[in-house]
């Protein structure tokens, strides 16, 4: 088996985590495959040391030791590929919705893993595309505004049906797993990963109509700066780790992507575990 491990760049805090793997490894026999930045936080040695990109066509597993910046960028990583290889994240960072496995649960649950007794969870993807260009995002696509732009008028269309004119400060399109992020904190519900469905929420909407809405993953959501609405820098994001400016004329189609991710998933505890935990659900 082969095991890649990505860590969040410069994470001093994991140089032990690091070494203890290594031994880990060692001592099953176990392959690993080293992002630079691992590599990096480690002494020098004969490893096999990789460019993150290319880790999904070279491992089995990837573990990913960070926080969910970390593993959103290696979720898009692997979701471009054309492998499905399936990713363990650690948290070492601070909320951890998606890296839910905490340090102390690292071995135990990368044990369980490597031997079959892993619980994996299908979380769907989101899939954007702007002309030639397409991009996978596991949280969200998001229009917003550039700095010192004005409000800004979006034209939503969910199959061949007009939806409204959006007119705020921006326009969250986001998955179950995505209604967790930036989706709660604009006001969008919480909607569970296993649901197959896609959430649109406008960021700050200028009139109290405009609400949440929650819709069938198997439309197409298609987004288009309203006509008029030149003077205003509209930008797309994919998941906070790439984006584009959108023109007057452009049109942003997003799907659901073709194939899903998969999230190894902690053994202790459910989703409403982890959501009472994050939440503080009935603590205040």
């Amino acid at each position: 088996m082969r095991i890649g491990v990505v860590v969040k760049p410069n994470l001093s805090g994991a140089a032990e985590t690091l070494a203890r793997l290594q031994q880990w490894f060692g001592e099953r026999r176990i392959e690993a495959v080293w992002s630079i930045e691992a590599a990096a936080l480690m002494p020098p040695a004969d490893r096999h040391v990789i460019d993150r990109a290319q880790l999904p066509e070279h491992v089995d597993l990837v573990l990913v030791l960070g926080g969910d910046g970390t593993l959103l960028a290696v979720a898009d990583i692997v979701g471009q590929s054309s492998c499905s290889v399936p990713i363990l994240g650690v948290n070492f960072g601070s909320l951890g919705f998606l890296t839910e496995i905490t340090r102390p649960e690292l071995f135990p649950s990368l044990e369980a893993a490597t031997e079959g007794r892993g619980e994996l969870d299908e979380r769907m993807m989101l899939c954007g595309q702007i002309g030639d260009q397409r991009h996978v995002a596991l949280n969200d696509i998001v229009f917003t505004r550039m700095a010192l732009s004005r409000m800004v008028d979006l034209d939503v269309t969910v199959g061949d049906q007009f939806v409204t004119a959006v007119r705020s400060d921006g326009l969250i399109i986001a998955s179950p797993t995505g209604s967790t992020a930036y989706n709660l904190s604009a006001g969008g519900p919480v909607v569970h990963p296993a649901m197959d469905a896609i959430v649109l929420t406008p960021i700050a909407p200028h009139t109290l109509t405009h609400r949440p809405i929650v819709i069938p993953a198997t439309r197409e959501v298609r987004i288009r700066p309203s006509t008029g609405n030149a003077g205003a820098e509209i930008y797309v994001t994919f998941d906070g780790q790439r984006g584009f400016p959108v023109h007057e004329g452009d049109e942003v189609r997003v799907t659901r992507a073709a194939k899903p991710i998969r999230l190894v998933r902690a053994t202790t505890r459910n989703y409403f575990e982890v959501l009472r935990e994050k939440l503080k659900w009935g603590e205040r």
